[in-house]
């Protein structure tokens, strides 16, 4: 089953067992993704989005909530802070297992090997296969400079 297929399922039994913050996340999951589909159209270029694409909006929308929630903690709002975080449990049902600071590190290595990378001018062709191998499964944010103090070291 791919990813749309099943948050929309996930959608329906949201509906029936009346769990609100549940149905409410999921309906913004699919807003988003259909919004990502109106944007491709527009583009020129395939309006289904795809499992990858699917991947990378989720990782954007938990990311967004992880930033909401710390910034409601901040201030003072916990009960806002803690939708944030049901929220996030809800999308992250959808994610992959993120990868430890040691896969990282492995897959990382892995991918300047493979890619032949020497120097920093390589780094998005390392970037590129990452992003293309484990989508969802690591912060490309974090990696980035793992990415690079590993071409910059040798």
């Amino acid at each position: 089953m791919d990813m749309r297929a099943s948050i929309n399922a996930a959608l329906k039994q949201a509906m029936k067992d009346k769990a609100e913050i549940r149905l409410s996340t999921l309906r913004l999951v699919n807003a988003a993704i259909k919004d990502q589909e109106i944007a491709a159209r527009g583009d020129g270029r395939e309006a289904e989005v795809g499992d990858a694409e699917v991947l990378s909006i989720l990782g954007k929308m938990t990311k967004q909530r992880q930033e909401s929630a710390r910034a409601y903690e901040e201030g003072g709002r916990l009960d806002l802070a803690e939708r944030e975080r049901a929220e996030i449990g809800v999308i992250e049902e959808f994610l992959p297992r993120q990868l430890d600071a040691d896969e990282v590190a492995a897959a990382v290595r892995a991918a300047v090997d493979s890619t032949g990378a020497q120097s920093i001018r390589d780094m998005g062709k390392v970037m590129a296969e990452l992003k293309a191998k484990y989508a969802g499964q690591m912060d490309f944010g974090k990696v980035g400079p793992l990415v690079k103090d590993r071409l910059c070291a040798g």
